[in-house]
């Protein structure tokens, strides 16, 4: 018996080798065993793990120095079969129920379905690849013949997700020209993709404004922008509370601004009547310190639900708000949930559209948006900072 795991344990020692870029473990060897497969796929740096219970799928991050024993430790004397494919070769590991295995190898498979992949990401994606697009090769997400870097693809999905979310909204708008603000931009390689959306995708006149408050980033940012000849884009040094736009806005941006910056600006979008509001919050901390229930204490008692909570009572009274002032608002997943937490983007498009300086929101439905508000405040004891500032601005009347 022995001499059996010794053999299945070299044969997944040999298929780690490669460093595969998928794996799939399958055919439990009994009944009773918690996940029916698991689906190994190699990251930027790492390997990430799925795997699939009959209703559920629990992910676990692996060192890619950590595959081999990844393998031997979950597959041997359990799981029968095992596949893995490199960019020409599928691996296949076959074990029989008295633990005899079989380790094959089948040439050409790999690069087959590799070349099938990227050929469903090219169609399917608003950035073809083939294309050369500046800032994604200094990003290194593209080479410099256009084509994805291997280990960028996770980036590569973020960005086309980005970019989906913005055509949904956008879509055939009449709009030949656009302003756009966006909110603690950072190293804004969304910025400039945004840039690159709307002047080379789609063929519309775009201004766009960049604000954080790290000179050195706003330094680095404008001489990139000078360099890739997009004379429209520049950035400011400057706080979203207090900022003022001497420009009509069409598009307001933030993502990952921390904590009440997400509210400034979007009290900022309301007051200047934005068109299109595009929010991914982070660290939802104020509602987190201000939360407090006898009815619902089993929502706060446990330090982790609580956080969470906290976090998605902020983003839904923010969505609220927004429909309150005239928003057709959606909460949507921007990333997968695997890479961040932080992964829901707040989108919001003025109902009207741009013929509606200020939209007319029927009574019964601004009641209605309020009305859940102010009961979970109540309720929590909360105060959310957009809330007050709506409020003393006369925009909640």
């Amino acid at each position: 018996m022995e001499q059996g795991l010794d053999e299945q344990r070299e044969a997944l020692h040999r298929m780690a080798q490669g460093l595969p870029y998928k794996i799939i473990i399958s055919k439990p060897g009994s009944k009773d065993m918690a996940y029916r497969k698991i689906v190994i796929e190699k990251k930027e740096s790492y390997y990430q793990a799925a795997a699939y219970t009959e209703k559920q799928v629990f992910h676990q991050n692996i060192p890619l120095d950590g595959l081999a024993g990844y393998l031997t430790d979950t597959v041997t004397g359990t799981y029968l079969q095992v596949n893995a494919w490199d960019d020409g070769t599928e691996y296949m590991y076959l074990c029989s129920k008295k633990g005899k295995v079989t380790y094959k190898t089948k040439r050409g498979t790999g690069a087959a379905a590799k070349e099938s992949v990227s050929h469903n990401r090219k169609k399917n994606y608003i950035l073809e690849e083939g294309t050369v697009i500046p800032p994604l090769v200094d990003m290194g997400v593209f080479t410099a013949e256009g084509k994805v870097v291997r280990t960028m693809y996770d980036k590569f999905r973020q960005i086309n997700r980005f970019l989906e979310i913005i055509e949904d909204a956008v879509g055939d708008d009449p709009g030949e020209e656009w302003n756009i603000i966006d909110f603690g931009c950072g190293k804004s390689y969304l910025t400039f993709v945004l840039y690159y959306y709307f002047t080379e995708i789609k063929k519309r006149k775009v201004k766009i404004v960049g604000l954080d408050l790290k000179a050195d980033v706003i330094k680095n940012c404008n001489a990139a922008a000078e360099k890739y000849g997009y004379e429209n884009l520049h950035f400011e040094i400057g706080d979203i509370n207090g900022y003022h736009a001497d420009f009509p806005v069409d598009m307001v941006v933030t993502l990952h601004a921390c904590d009440t910056a997400t509210d400034f600006a979007l009290y900022n979008a309301v007051c200047w009547n934005a068109r299109m509001i595009f929010s991914v919050p982070c660290c939802q901390h104020e509602l987190n310190g201000q939360i407090e229930t006898e009815d619902y204490s089993l929502l706060t008692r446990y330090g982790i639900i609580k956080e969470r909570f906290s976090a998605l009572s902020t983003d839904a009274i923010r969505a609220n708000l927004l429909e309150c002032c005239g928003y057709k608002t959606q909460i949507l997943e921007f990333i997968d949930f695997a890479h961040t937490p932080k992964n829901l983007l707040i989108r919001a498009v003025k109902k009207g559209g741009s013929a509606a300086a200020k939209p007319i929101v029927p009574k019964a439905v601004k009641n209605r948006y309020l009305g859940e508000v102010e009961r979970m405040m109540e309720e929590f004891h909360l105060h959310p900072m957009l809330y007050r500032l709506l409020e003393e601005a006369g925009k909640l009347d």
